[in-house]
């Protein structure tokens, strides 16, 4: 069993920046990929980044691409979201999650898909005002 925390959301201006972190517990998950994926209040939960086990490939929902980084610090079982430039439509829970298998599919389409992460957080609220 892996246990999720995800910290660092809050209320920010519209152009600030927030950094998540997500603390994985229960056992190492330096073989798994991790995902970002958030949700809005009436809406369905969308995908915003994902990261291989050892980092060396990230993928990005597409309105997120270029504002947002995804890393790992595999020593820590951490997993990051640094968002830039926030907008009000990027205010949501935000949730990671851990992939179902290790070394699995380096597909982007494979990371955009909730079905393929068998461990998720509680998540985290980010507001972001006009």
């Amino acid at each position: 069993q892996v246990q999720l925390v995800e910290s660092g959301g809050g209320l920010v201006q519209a152009g600030g920046s927030l950094r998540l972190s997500c603390a994985a517990s229960g056992r190492t998950v330096a073989q798994y990929a991790m995902g970002w994926f958030r949700q809005a209040p009436g809406k369905e939960r969308e995908f915003v980044a994902a990261i291989t086990w050892n980092g060396g490939l990230t993928y990005y929902g597409d309105s997120v691409k270029g504002l947002f980084t995804i890393s790992r610090d595999n020593a820590k079982n951490t997993v990051y979201l640094q968002m830039n430039s926030l907008k009000p439509e990027d205010s949501a829970v935000y949730y990671c999650a851990v992939d179902r298998a290790p070394f699995s599919s380096n597909s982007a389409s494979y990371y955009r898909q909730k079905v393929n992460y068998a461990y998720w957080g509680q998540g985290t609220q980010v507001t972001v005002s006009s």
